[in-house]
């Protein structure tokens, strides 16, 4: 990596590291010397996703004051951390974070398994649920009734179907969001939305601040178009956004857009509350950046006295600085392709202009299902039987996970379909290659952080339940046993598994 894209203060680092040593330790272990300490904690935290890839250290100096320590101890923990590959410097522009390049990582992540696969794996690698019948095939069945006048068109609606733009307008609007259907794009999912804002906003080369650990697959496709990813440590559990570093990252680096996902974060599951809503707007609008706030789970509250925040762009009366993404994806059926933007109206004639070179239109069909679910209460059904669905997976998985492998720490979301959970320091990586080996499919943290962070971190999402969701917490403890062990290919075969 060529430069730091953000900085790590002395006094923030210091309380990084400190809370560190307040863990208690493992039984006979024995206390390293100072440099070592030191280096170690710097590279837990980044491996962690704590401290960015690419953050710039404090100086030598200021860091030395901050811990109390020798000068020489930093330059000693640092020298230590440039030969391990976690450190690069060079003269004038200070020391900044980075990862091995040998580091692991892993070659397969969250694309869906084919189903004959599922006899003898259990798939932990995709965040989403059967489809919620009997409404996928009464919306379908809606959807022909409707069909005949758009047969006799060409069926190319670039910025959706007339009708779903306006119910899209009115369910924002009845959110307290006023919105015309001039301010909505109906795309191919979340996906094909973000990937048209990124190139409307973001050519190759420009800065996007992304959360650290955020969304896999959104990460790689900002990746793809050549953006330079900018991360963002999320507070500590389920708190939301940790507002010191948004302002810091927005102040220095100057991103172009921001991508969030506010609502049940994925991976995290954390709920950013108003106020961290409102000061984020605050400080992208200052800054020039655009935020690009993720919707795709704000409909998937599990617990029933959730009370759930203000959507992001409420806090954009002017709307200029947010552009709003949803989806029925996951809160309905990730086979249901349909997403949108809303967004002011320039950008979004600017976002219609530009798919000409892309895919047209969104599939006219799938678009009248949902508009079918949206104009006769569907939706609403079918999303409360997903979260039923979501809650008992969710419990159960908690409950097995818990009795299975206890050293794992996670802290429970009260929505979204994620359990973010730390493997009581086991390789992420190695854990998702011993998954492979016994039948269980997981991915590891490194797929959600930038440049191999979170590499003691592994995801499951609430996608299986009851007998299915203990089984597979007993193949992730044959997994972890693998690991531990350093067993070899063989070592524990998988087992047929029928739900």
């Amino acid at each position: 990596m060529g430069q730091w894209t953000s900085a790590v203060g002395a006094a923030q680092l210091a309380r990084q590291l400190k809370s560190q040593q307040d863990r208690p330790a493992g039984p006979g272990s024995r206390r390293p010397p100072a440099y070592r300490a030191l280096a170690d904690g710097i590279r837990l935290l980044v491996l962690e996703g704590r401290v960015p890839v690419a953050a710039r250290l404090p100086a030598e100096r200021e860091l030395a004051l901050a811990l109390s320590v020798s000068r020489t101890t930093v330059a000693a923990a640092y020298e230590a951390l440039r030969t391990e590959g976690f450190l690069e410097s060079r003269r004038g522009a200070g020391s900044w974070t980075a990862v091995p390049a040998g580091n692991p990582l892993p070659a397969r992540g969250l694309e869906p398994l084919p189903p004959e696969a599922l006899g003898s794996m259990i798939d932990l690698g995709c965040a989403a649920l059967p489809a919620p019948e009997p409404w996928l095939t009464r919306a379908v069945q809606g959807a022909l009734e409707e069909l005949a006048p758009y047969a006799h068109t060409h069926g190319d609606y670039p910025a959706g179907l007339p009708a779903l733009r306006s119910m899209l307008a009115e369910r924002y609007t009845a959110r307290g969001i006023p919105t015309m259907p001039e301010q909505i794009m109906v795309t191919t999912g979340a996906m094909g939305a973000i990937d048209a804002i990124c190139h409307l906003f973001a050519g190759r080369g420009e800065r996007i601040a992304v959360e650290s650990p955020s969304y896999a697959n959104i990460l790689q496709l900002m990746r793809e178009a050549g953006a330079r990813l900018v991360p963002v440590a999320m507070a500590d559990g389920l708190a939301g956004w940790d507002m010191d570093r948004w302002r810091q990252v927005l102040r220095d680096a100057a991103p172009r857009i921001a991508y969030v996902v506010a609502d049940f974060h994925n991976p995290t599951g954390a709920l950013a509350d108003d106020d961290q809503r409102r000061r984020l707007v605050e400080a992208a609008r200052s800054a020039g950046t655009v935020i690009v706030a993720d919707e795709t789970m704000n409909e998937l509250w599990l617990d029933p006295d959730v009370e759930m925040p203000r959507p992001v762009s409420a806090f954009d009366p002017a709307g200029s600085t947010v552009i709003t993404v949803g989806s029925a994806s996951k809160a309905f059926w990730a086979g249901m392709r349909i997403g949108w933007v809303r967004a002011a109206p320039d950008v979004i004639r600017s976002l219609v202009a530009a798919r000409a070179y892309a895919d047209l239109g969104t599939p006219v069909l799938e678009q009248l299902a949902v508009h079918w679910l949206f104009g006769t209460g569907g939706w609403e059904q079918a999303v409360d039987l997903r979260r039923g669905q979501a809650r008992d997976n969710r419990d159960a998985l908690v409950a097995a996970v818990r009795r299975e492998l206890p050293d794992w720490e996670f802290e429970v979301p009260r929505g979204g379909l994620t359990l973010w959970v730390r493997t009581g320091g086991l390789s992420g990586s190695r854990l998702a290659e011993a998954g492979e080996r016994v039948g269980v499919r997981v991915p590891s943290g490194p797929r959600f952080g930038v440049d191999g962070a979170f590499e003691g971190y592994v995801r499951l999402p609430f996608t299986v339940g009851g007998a299915v969701a203990e089984e597979a917490a007993v193949r992730l403890a044959a997994a972890a046993r693998l690991v531990r062990s350093g067993g070899t290919v063989g070592a524990e075969a998988p087992r047929t598994f029928v739900a």
